[in-house]
């Protein structure tokens, strides 16, 4: 992590808040976990809670200064299109949220981890090969296991899938370990199930396991996943917060475009707009797919076809506004249903997670015991 031209720092009689020495091989460990940009980084002011960005090399010494408690570090985890870790970041003291992330990560191999945050909340890291992975392919995976916890509008870093001239940097996350907070038990580590901190944050690190790329490869071929080719341009889609990529048409949606439908047009019509906006599809373009369609309609009961103006007006309906169900129950969706849709799997794990939230609430478990922390001194 040393910059050639940078002053080396001596490592080995430096000690924490809690009188331990950072020695060479935990700044290497450290390091080793919580990198990415080189020549950024971020921190804050502990007083205020300001936060700012700092253009100068990532070096020993900067390493140091965090885990010391002189000056915090937060990381851009993005290079170019890999990451070598990526977090999620629950903003509440509620437990239910990381703890359901975790279990559900394990169900596809994937090991996460929690650490508690400076202020409130928790992060959950995953933490990857060194070599890193395509960002891309990672929070595909995680904004796929935060919908099946009923947790889509958790924040994830990084934020991007890749760097280019609109998008520099990304956004940096506050890094754990910052020495001034360990005595309080914040940006520390903490067991996902008793959310009791570990009592050694350096054996944890060493125990950490890494995921590899092809265990996100076989993530997202299993669960139908779709991965954007390229980035949809600027356009009414883009206006109205469509498409993110990470999902594929259910079978019911393919069925009802290749066969058409013979009743609930206007309710076809805009279910099917839904599920190719989540596909990143632009405005002009849906509007195309559904001229096609109503082609092959043959509406019942002496009903005219669906004309271009109200596919028009369906279609502007589903672009307004994220959506995110799937309508399964609809008397329109019903006969294009089928059984071995992975929604219908979905909904199910979704519901076994909902009756266990349900069942914990009342039992009176609702946050982990954390205990009363002092304010946080210098």
């Amino acid at each position: 992590m040393e910059v050639q031209g940078e002053p080396r720092v001596d490592v080995k009689m430096c000690r924490s808040n809690k009188n331990e020495k950072i020695t060479v091989e935990k700044l290497s460990l450290f390091g080793s976990f919580f990198t990415g940009l080189k020549n950024v980084y971020g921190t804050y002011d502990p007083t205020s809670g300001r936060a700012s960005q700092v253009k100068a090399p990532i070096t020993d010494k900067v390493l140091l200064a965090h885990l010391t408690g002189r000056k915090p570090y937060g990381v851009y985890l993005l290079v170019k299109d890999r990451t070598r870790a990526i977090a999620v970041d629950f903003d509440t003291n509620n437990t239910l949220g990381p703890m359901d992330f975790v279990s559900r990560a394990k169900h596809y191999g994937i090991s996460s981890y929690v650490e508690r945050s400076k202020s409130k909340g928790h992060h959950v890291w995953i933490f990857f090969e060194e070599k890193g992975v395509l960002a891309l392919k990672a929070r595909l995976v995680v904004h796929h296991i935060l919908d099946e916890i009923d947790e889509p509008e958790t924040e994830v870093f990084p934020k991007q899938d890749v760097l280019n001239s609109n998008v520099r940097y990304g956004n940096f996350i506050n890094a754990p370990l910052f020495g001034a907070l360990i005595p309080h038990e914040k940006t520390v580590f903490v067991d996902p199930t008793t959310f009791e901190l570990y009592p050694n944050q350096w054996d944890f690190l060493e125990s950490v396991e890494r995921v590899g790329e092809h265990i996100l490869d076989d993530i997202i071929e299993i669960n139908n996943l779709s991965i954007p080719q390229t980035k949809p341009q600027p356009s009414k889609s883009n206006s109205a917060n469509s498409g993110s990529g990470r999902f594929s048409l259910p079978a019911c949606a393919q069925r009802m475009l290749k066969d058409g439908v013979v009743q609930f047009q206007r309710v076809s019509c805009f279910r099917l707009a839904v599920h190719l906006k989540r596909l990143g599809l632009p405005y002009d373009v849906t509007v195309a797919a559904l001229i096609t369609w109503a082609l092959k309609n043959r509406p019942i009961n002496g009903k005219e076809v669906i004309r271009e103006k109200e596919i028009r007006s369906q279609t502007s309906c589903a672009y307004e506004k994220s959506y995110v169900g799937y309508a399964c129950e609809s008397a329109a969706i019903k006969p294009f249903c089928d059984p071995s849709c992975p929604v219908k799997q979905w909904k199910k794990d979704k519901e076994t997670i909902s009756s266990r939230r349900r069942k914990m609430r009342k039992e009176g478990f609702q946050e982990a015991k954390i205990p009363q922390l002092k304010q946080a001194g210098g």
